[in-house]
């Protein structure tokens, strides 16, 4: 018979279990660029504009060197990434023109998940998913949310358009420089509990806006477009140094998971909206799925967790960071949720070997691409798609299709049960709102 001694003892013991047991549940923070050129990064190899901070956290982390984006512009980008699943699925594949289109009610946001699990969720920045009323940050999972809803937006102190929640707001800083207040605040607000920050710069995006003082910086660069570029990127990176320190300060480094990526490829062609980047050594734009319009900037980092200056040259995408942030907060991911982000954490660890995924896909109206290991099968213009080794030829300079060519048709036909998948657009091509 249990003495009374025996049974107070394991009655403590069996109520700190669960709290022992409990894993500690990292903050997931998301860092997102807005039209950043693929070469605009010291970690790529840029060498006119600095962007120490940038690459810190890829030289504290993994860099993914065959990192990509489900869309090849802003929204579909964002609408992939916080649903963990291919926007084509639930159409929403251009951006949203106004009215009653935005991140359909029908999906589940990274953030309704986590809030869920008991994260603090915050968004500062650009939303560009609806800006009607039911397709809020705060109806789609978000505690709190300072920036503004369209695509884009002066930088510049004293114009309309910014929100603190549903509240107007009229900002005294640059906004970059206000986004990165905005960010310190939330973590200091919230440092306490596990949090999901998702810091949406609209940094580079245009219009050309600069400080002074940070065009003082780059007088070096002749070219005006390029050296405003360079006084914006440089914003951002000063942004993102201090959120970083902010979460070093807070003593939170070995407990916050951070992701960068940009949103799509820099825009360099007519019909976009050019800012002066560069996608160098790929070819194409921001609006073509063409490497250079999906391929992009691509780190994760977590201190004490992940290797610090590892490059995985595996093909990902920033589905994944939906499912690889579920994992890392203890959120089992349910099959009817139908992800098709996986998790990172064993890849990049390398406790798990081999490609996170069979094959990338991509379509973009009468666009489409296909990645399958080095092979990519890529259509931007009427024609017969082109196909391209990119694992050797990441500029895809030569065409190895042949008509009729065995790998051609392997990888057509796994695009096209793919495509079968997928929903129409809920609205047209979405030349508004860039």
């Amino acid at each position: 018979m249990r003495t009374l001694a025996g049974f107070l003892a394991a009655l403590l013991l069996g109520s700190a279990a669960p709290q022992d047991a409990q894993p500690s549940r990292p903050n997931i923070l998301i860092l997102l660029a807005d039209d950043l050129g693929y070469a605009d990064v010291g970690f790529h190899g840029c060498k006119d504009i600095p962007t120490p901070n940038l690459d810190a956290i890829a030289a504290g982390g993994v860099r993914c060197s065959n990192g990509y984006v489900s869309g090849p512009y802003c929204s579909p980008t964002r609408a992939g990434l916080l649903t963990g699943r291919y926007q084509q699925r639930f159409g929403h594949e251009f951006n949203p023109a106004g009215g009653g289109q935005g991140l359909p009610l029908s999906e589940t946001t990274l953030a309704d998940r986590l809030k869920a699990a008991g994260y603090a969720t915050g968004l500062v920045g650009k939303w560009h998913l609806g800006s009607q009323a039911p397709f809020h940050p705060q109806k789609r999972g978000f505690d709190e949310f300072f920036g503004f809803l369209g695509g884009a937006r002066t930088y510049l102190p004293g114009k309309p358009g910014l929100l603190r929640g549903t509240e107007a707001v009229e900002e005294k800083e640059y906004l970059t420089d206000a986004f990165a207040r905005e960010a310190v605040s939330f973590i200091d607000r919230r440092k306490e509990k596990p949090f999901l920050l998702y810091l949406a710069f609209n940094a580079v995006h245009t219009p050309m806006d600069a400080t002074d003082e940070r065009l003082k910086r780059f007088e070096a660069i002749e070219n005006k477009q390029r050296r405003t570029y360079a006084a914006m990127l440089s914003a951002m990176d000063d942004a993102v140094g201090k959120v970083m320190e902010k979460i070093r300060s807070a003593g939170l480094e070995e407990k916050t998971l951070v992701f960068f990526f940009s949103d799509n490829g820099g825009p360099t062609m007519q019909g976009t909206t050019i800012n002066g980047s560069r996608n160098d050594p790929l070819r194409g734009s921001k609006r073509q799925t063409l490497e250079g319009g999906i391929r992009v900037p691509f780190v994760a980092s977590w201190k004490g967790r992940l290797p610090a200056g590892k490059v995985f040259g595996l093909p990902v995408i920033q589905l994944d960071l939906h499912a690889t942030a579920l994992a890392a907060a203890g959120v089992e991911a349910k099959p009817e949720w139908k992800l098709d982000g996986v998790n990172l954490l064993p890849y990049l660890e390398g406790r798990q070997e081999g490609a996170p995924h069979d094959a990338l896909y991509w379509r973009f109206g009468a666009q489409m691409a296909i990645r399958k290991g080095g092979w990519k099968l890529v259509k931007v213009e009427s024609g017969p798609a082109a196909l391209h080794k990119v694992d050797e030829d990441m500029g895809e300079s030569a065409d190895l299709s042949v008509p009729g060519a065995d790998k051609v048709k392997e990888l057509q036909s796994l695009w096209d049960a793919w495509n079968a998948q997928l929903a129409k657009p809920l609205w047209g091509g979405g030349r508004s709102n860039p």
